[in-house]
Protein backbone atom coordinates (compact mmCIF):
# COMPACT_ATOMS: atom_id res chain seq x y z
CA UNK A 1 0.00 0.00 0.00
CA UNK A 2 1.44 3.67 -1.13
CA UNK A 3 1.92 6.10 1.47
CA UNK A 4 -0.54 8.76 0.93
CA UNK A 5 0.90 12.03 0.20
CA UNK A 6 1.14 14.88 2.85
CA UNK A 7 -1.16 17.52 2.22
CA UNK A 8 1.31 20.35 3.06
CA UNK A 9 4.93 20.71 2.30
CA UNK A 10 7.43 19.87 5.51
CA UNK A 11 8.20 23.89 4.65
CA UNK A 12 4.47 24.83 4.82
CA UNK A 13 5.11 23.87 8.89
CA UNK A 14 8.19 25.18 9.21
CA UNK A 15 7.31 28.59 7.90
CA UNK A 16 4.70 28.47 10.23
CA UNK A 17 6.46 27.59 12.86
CA UNK A 18 8.36 30.72 12.15
CA UNK A 19 5.38 32.53 12.65
CA UNK A 20 4.54 31.31 15.74
CA UNK A 21 8.32 31.71 17.05
CA UNK A 22 8.04 35.23 15.97
CA UNK A 23 4.80 36.21 17.77
CA UNK A 24 5.85 34.21 20.95
CA UNK A 25 6.94 36.85 22.91
CA UNK A 26 5.02 38.80 25.70
CA UNK A 27 6.44 41.54 24.74
CA UNK A 28 5.97 41.57 20.47
CA UNK A 29 2.48 40.85 21.25
CA UNK A 30 1.87 43.63 24.02
CA UNK A 31 3.27 45.70 20.97
CA UNK A 32 1.26 44.51 18.29
CA UNK A 33 -2.27 45.43 20.69
CA UNK A 34 -0.85 49.09 20.98
CA UNK A 35 0.13 49.44 16.63
CA UNK A 36 -3.25 47.89 16.01
CA UNK A 37 -4.82 50.81 17.83
CA UNK A 38 -3.20 53.42 15.94
CA UNK A 39 -0.03 54.03 13.96
CA UNK A 40 2.38 54.89 16.55
CA UNK A 41 6.64 55.55 17.49
CA UNK A 42 8.80 53.43 19.07
CA UNK A 43 8.93 55.45 22.23
CA UNK A 44 5.29 55.81 21.98
CA UNK A 45 5.00 52.40 22.01
CA UNK A 46 8.16 51.36 24.17
CA UNK A 47 6.47 53.84 27.04
CA UNK A 48 2.99 52.05 26.53
CA UNK A 49 4.30 48.70 27.11
CA UNK A 50 6.44 49.15 29.94
CA UNK A 51 9.61 48.19 27.95
CA UNK A 52 13.01 50.47 27.16
CA UNK A 53 12.98 51.82 24.12
CA UNK A 54 16.20 49.86 22.74
CA UNK A 55 13.88 46.30 23.90
CA UNK A 56 10.88 47.66 21.94
CA UNK A 57 13.01 48.84 18.72
CA UNK A 58 14.61 44.77 18.95
CA UNK A 59 11.07 43.05 18.95
CA UNK A 60 9.97 45.57 16.62
CA UNK A 61 12.53 45.00 13.71
CA UNK A 62 12.19 41.32 14.19
CA UNK A 63 8.11 41.67 13.95
CA UNK A 64 9.02 43.79 10.73
CA UNK A 65 11.33 40.88 9.41
CA UNK A 66 8.59 38.91 9.52
CA UNK A 67 6.00 41.37 7.18
CA UNK A 68 4.18 41.45 10.72
CA UNK A 69 4.24 45.32 10.52
CA UNK A 70 5.73 47.85 8.40
CA UNK A 71 7.28 51.44 8.70
CA UNK A 72 7.12 54.70 7.77
CA UNK A 73 8.83 58.09 8.25
CA UNK A 74 7.11 60.95 9.48
CA UNK A 75 10.05 63.69 9.38
CA UNK A 76 12.38 62.64 12.09
CA UNK A 77 10.03 59.74 13.62
CA UNK A 78 9.97 56.36 12.16
CA UNK A 79 6.46 55.48 12.83
CA UNK A 80 4.68 51.39 12.80
CA UNK A 81 1.64 50.22 11.81
CA UNK A 82 0.62 46.68 11.29
CA UNK A 83 1.91 44.77 7.81
CA UNK A 84 -0.10 44.51 4.88
CA UNK A 85 -1.25 41.12 5.65
CA UNK A 86 -4.11 39.92 7.51
CA UNK A 87 -2.30 40.89 10.97
CA UNK A 88 -6.08 41.85 12.77
CA UNK A 89 -7.76 38.73 12.03
CA UNK A 90 -4.80 36.97 13.68
CA UNK A 91 -4.72 39.48 16.65
CA UNK A 92 -8.68 38.78 17.01
CA UNK A 93 -8.48 34.82 16.51
CA UNK A 94 -5.85 34.98 19.17
CA UNK A 95 -7.87 36.53 21.59
CA UNK A 96 -10.63 34.83 21.14
CA UNK A 97 -9.21 31.53 21.64
CA UNK A 98 -7.59 32.78 25.13
CA UNK A 99 -10.56 34.42 26.17
CA UNK A 100 -12.67 31.12 25.06
CA UNK A 101 -10.16 28.83 27.64
CA UNK A 102 -10.63 31.45 30.52
CA UNK A 103 -14.84 31.17 29.64
CA UNK A 104 -14.25 27.25 29.36
CA UNK A 105 -12.72 27.50 32.90
CA UNK A 106 -15.25 29.33 34.22
CA UNK A 107 -17.95 27.68 33.30
CA UNK A 108 -16.92 24.24 35.14
CA UNK A 109 -17.53 26.12 38.31
CA UNK A 110 -21.48 27.77 37.32
CA UNK A 111 -24.77 25.77 37.41
CA UNK A 112 -27.01 24.92 34.57
CA UNK A 113 -28.99 28.48 34.81
CA UNK A 114 -25.77 30.14 35.54
CA UNK A 115 -24.25 28.93 32.65
CA UNK A 116 -27.32 29.99 30.10
CA UNK A 117 -27.54 33.48 31.66
CA UNK A 118 -23.90 34.31 30.16
CA UNK A 119 -24.28 32.54 27.10
CA UNK A 120 -27.78 33.83 26.38
CA UNK A 121 -27.20 37.90 25.02
CA UNK A 122 -28.33 40.24 22.92
CA UNK A 123 -27.75 40.35 18.91
CA UNK A 124 -26.78 43.09 16.63
CA UNK A 125 -29.68 43.01 14.94
CA UNK A 126 -31.75 43.28 18.39
CA UNK A 127 -29.56 45.71 19.34
CA UNK A 128 -30.50 48.09 16.44
CA UNK A 129 -33.78 47.95 16.51
CA UNK A 130 -33.44 49.31 20.61
CA UNK A 131 -31.16 51.93 19.61
CA UNK A 132 -33.63 53.42 17.30
CA UNK A 133 -35.99 53.34 20.08
CA UNK A 134 -33.39 54.68 22.21
CA UNK A 135 -34.77 52.72 24.97
CA UNK A 136 -31.12 51.00 26.07
CA UNK A 137 -27.82 52.51 26.84
CA UNK A 138 -24.62 50.73 25.41
CA UNK A 139 -21.76 50.20 28.22
CA UNK A 140 -18.83 49.34 26.85
CA UNK A 141 -16.48 47.29 29.52
CA UNK A 142 -13.11 47.60 27.46
CA UNK A 143 -10.16 49.41 28.66
CA UNK A 144 -10.54 53.30 28.10
CA UNK A 145 -7.51 53.09 25.27
CA UNK A 146 -9.77 50.97 23.32
CA UNK A 147 -12.64 52.75 23.70
CA UNK A 148 -10.68 56.05 22.72
CA UNK A 149 -9.71 54.12 19.61
CA UNK A 150 -13.72 53.14 18.49
CA UNK A 151 -16.87 52.58 20.00
CA UNK A 152 -20.44 51.84 19.26
CA UNK A 153 -22.25 55.33 18.59
CA UNK A 154 -23.45 56.90 21.48
CA UNK A 155 -21.55 54.13 24.30
CA UNK A 156 -20.64 55.14 27.74
CA UNK A 157 -17.17 53.60 29.02
CA UNK A 158 -17.14 52.33 32.45
CA UNK A 159 -14.31 49.55 32.64
CA UNK A 160 -15.69 45.81 33.74
CA UNK A 161 -12.96 46.38 36.99
CA UNK A 162 -13.97 49.48 37.81
CA UNK A 163 -18.29 49.10 37.38
CA UNK A 164 -18.64 48.50 41.27
CA UNK A 165 -17.58 52.00 41.65
CA UNK A 166 -19.34 53.62 39.41
CA UNK A 167 -22.77 52.39 39.12
CA UNK A 168 -24.72 55.76 40.41
CA UNK A 169 -23.24 57.08 36.26
CA UNK A 170 -25.36 54.74 34.71
CA UNK A 171 -28.52 56.40 33.45
CA UNK A 172 -31.53 55.95 35.18
CA UNK A 173 -34.55 53.47 33.24
CA UNK A 174 -32.83 52.61 30.97
CA UNK A 175 -31.69 48.83 30.08
CA UNK A 176 -27.89 48.08 29.71
CA UNK A 177 -26.23 46.40 27.12
CA UNK A 178 -22.88 45.39 27.79
CA UNK A 179 -19.86 44.91 25.44
CA UNK A 180 -16.51 44.23 24.91
CA UNK A 181 -14.06 43.01 22.36
CA UNK A 182 -15.67 40.03 21.10
CA UNK A 183 -17.92 36.56 21.80
CA UNK A 184 -15.52 35.10 23.94
CA UNK A 185 -14.32 38.31 25.57
CA UNK A 186 -15.40 37.92 29.69
CA UNK A 187 -15.43 41.71 30.97
CA UNK A 188 -19.24 41.91 29.35
CA UNK A 189 -20.17 38.75 31.13
CA UNK A 190 -18.36 40.15 34.65
CA UNK A 191 -20.21 43.31 33.75
CA UNK A 192 -23.53 41.37 33.39
CA UNK A 193 -22.94 40.21 36.62
CA UNK A 194 -22.03 42.61 38.88
CA UNK A 195 -25.46 44.66 37.01
CA UNK A 196 -28.05 41.50 37.77
CA UNK A 197 -26.20 41.63 41.33
CA UNK A 198 -27.36 45.04 42.27
CA UNK A 199 -31.24 44.32 40.46
CA UNK A 200 -30.33 45.99 37.40
CA UNK A 201 -31.69 44.90 33.91
CA UNK A 202 -28.87 44.00 31.58
CA UNK A 203 -27.81 41.96 28.36
CA UNK A 204 -24.57 41.27 26.85
CA UNK A 205 -23.96 41.85 23.64
CA UNK A 206 -23.37 38.57 21.90
CA UNK A 207 -20.85 39.52 19.14
CA UNK A 208 -18.48 42.22 20.17
CA UNK A 209 -16.67 45.48 19.00
CA UNK A 210 -14.62 43.78 16.39
CA UNK A 211 -17.69 42.25 14.93
CA UNK A 212 -19.75 45.78 14.79
CA UNK A 213 -16.88 46.95 12.88
CA UNK A 214 -15.75 43.76 10.82
CA UNK A 215 -20.13 44.09 9.29
CA UNK A 216 -19.42 47.80 8.49
CA UNK A 217 -21.33 49.72 11.02
CA UNK A 218 -20.93 52.95 12.11
CA UNK A 219 -17.81 53.92 14.67
CA UNK A 220 -17.44 56.76 17.09
CA UNK A 221 -13.80 57.47 17.14
CA UNK A 222 -11.96 60.73 19.01
CA UNK A 223 -11.59 63.70 16.32
CA UNK A 224 -8.00 63.41 14.81
CA UNK A 225 -4.63 65.26 17.01
CA UNK A 226 -3.91 67.79 15.40
CA UNK A 227 0.10 67.88 15.38
CA UNK A 228 1.72 71.32 16.79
Amino acid sequence: MKPSSPLFPADHFTALADIARTLGHAHRLALLEHIAQEERSVEQLAQLSGVSVANASQHLQQLKRAGIVQTRRDGKRVLYSLGAGPVTPLLEALRGFLAFQHAEIREVALDSLSRRERLEGISIEELLMQMQSQSVVLLDVRPEDEFASGHLPGALNIPAQALQQRLAELPKGKHVVAYCRGPYCVLSTDAINTLHAHGLPARRLRAGFDDWKAAGLSVEQPPARLEK
